[in-house]
């Protein structure tokens, strides 16, 4: 099964506000195992960097001036993320966001039942304690010692720990180098549309069905 666990950076807390999205980073994950294929990309936000957001991940202005617009990544982000259940610490606030890019672009929304939410699930788990990213890793021993700021790819590299966590726990050597190759090929290989043939019933069926129901029926 393949799964895409996802984050974003944004400006701000409302995409209703004018608020924009200025980070994505997305990891794939067949059956459970990290590939090493990953979407990554900073993105112009066409609007200022309120202070708020800056000392949450760093990302200034200045920065993102002379990187892509949404409209310039979009299509190699639904390329990537294709049908794939995307996995997100608090899926319905990535989702708000980034459907609020694709609307500027015309494009479709995400299905926010095509998610997994790894806050929603901390919580059925572990219900009184503190479920953020950060203390989720420090329960389950995960290093986080590189987040010094909220980073889409960096944070997308610990929930994907930390979801193995919460589904199941680590299985070392689970797969070894040629079976992650071989993941890999066959993900990329073109999927073979399956065709069902519908078999309608008989006059003999029909008639019997019928009686069946009547039948039934008069019970009840």
């Amino acid at each position: 099964m393949r799964e895409i666990i996802l984050d974003t950076e944004t400006t701000g807390l409302d995409p209703e506000t004018n608020h924009r999205v200025v980070e994505i980073g997305a990891i794939e994950m067949i059956n459970k195992f990290v590939t090493g294929r990953k979407f990554h990309t900073y993105i112009n936000p066409q609007r200022d960097m309120p202070t708020e957001a800056y000392r949450i991940h760093g990302i200034s202005e200045a920065f993102l001036k002379n990187k892509p617009l949404f409209a310039d990544i979009v299509d190699d982000f639904l390329s990537f993320i294709g049908d794939s259940v995307l996995v997100i610490h608090n899926a319905p606030f990535d989702i708000k966001f980034l459907n609020h890019e694709l609307s500027l672009v015309n494009r479709g929304k995400l299905d926010i039942l095509n998610t997994i939410d790894t806050l929603l699930l901390a919580r059925q788990m572990f219900s009184g304690n503190r479920n953020s990213l950060d203390a989720l890793c420090k329960m389950f021993k995960i290093d986080n010692s590189a987040r010094q700021l909220h980073g889409a790819l960096l944070d997308a590299s610990l929930l994907a720990e930390v979801y193995i966590e919460l589904t199941g726990g680590r299985q070392s050597k689970l797969f070894d180098e040629g079976q992650v190759q071989e993941l890999n090929k066959s993900h990329e290989r073109k999927r073979v549309a399956r065709t069902f043939a519908t078999v309608a019933p008989s006059d003999a069926e029909l008639k019997m069905h019928e009686q069946f129901i009547a039948k039934e029926v008069k019970k009840s």
